[in-house]
């Protein structure tokens, strides 16, 4: 069974940071490609950052230059580091590695 747990979320004022973690555990291989998504309350989920098996990555519109989506040391870590957050910015942030999904963790930014 595979396991995928989000964490870093938080309730910060506009112009902070956050760094999200994403861990996948269990009956896992590799992970060759990552994604970081968001639902904001009464909005479609939509997709902010990825990650390929060979590093290239690809930005939302919104998040470019401010969103950094990263590995981390061991093969089932990603992470997204999220700098200069705006109060558009407040959603319910997913970690999807494959086709899997994590449960969510909430980001608040206030004005």
């Amino acid at each position: 069974q595979v396991h995928v747990e989000e964490s870093g979320g938080g309730s910060v004022q506009a112009g902070g940071s956050l760094r999200l973690s994403c861990v996948v555990s269990g009956n896992i291989f590799r992970v060759n490609h990552w994604a970081w998504h968001r639902q904001a309350p009464g909005k479609q989920r939509e997709l902010v950052a990825e990650l390929r098996s060979d590093y290239t990555t690809t930005y939302s519109v919104s998040v470019k230059g401010r969103f950094t989506i990263s590995r981390g040391i061991a093969h089932n870590m990603v992470y997204l580091q999220m700098n200069s957050l705006k109060p558009e910015d407040t959603a319910v942030y997913y970690c999807q590695p494959e086709s899997l999904w994590g449960q969510g963790t909430q980001v608040t930014v206030s004005s």
